[in-house]
């Protein structure tokens, strides 16, 4: 009864009617965090639903670790081309960081 916390859409997983990823449980869980702990981080959920989410991780293991490891792979491997469109146009990186700063708010 754990399909009814989480469920599948736009390439992830997601706590059901929110914008909470499974991985950010997951990797808390995997941490070592507490379900109660998990919910300090994320007060949108309830404790059900974060043990609800644990539960289906649980039951979809292998699914979801292979899951996990596709996604790092495929952020490594974004991470890998930014650093070389960032290599080959160094001006138009200045100037980006350049705008950022500019538009900051100041605290």
């Amino acid at each position: 009864m754990q399909e009814k916390y989480v469920e599948q859409q736009d390439g992830g997983y997601w706590i059901r009617g929110t914008r909470v990823s499974l991985d950010s449980i997951v990797h808390a869980f995997k941490r070592g965090a507490a379900p109660e702990t998990i919910r300090r981080s994320f007060p949108l959920l309830s404790l059900e639903e974060i043990y609800g989410a644990i539960t289906f991780y649980l039951q979809h293991e292998s699914e979801i670790n292979a899951f996990l490891q596709r996604s790092e792979a495929e952020f490594d491997a974004q991470a890998e081309v930014r650093q070389q469109l960032k290599d080959s146009q160094p001006e138009l990186y200045e100037r980006i960081a350049h705008a950022r700063q500019e538009n900051e708010p100041t605290r």
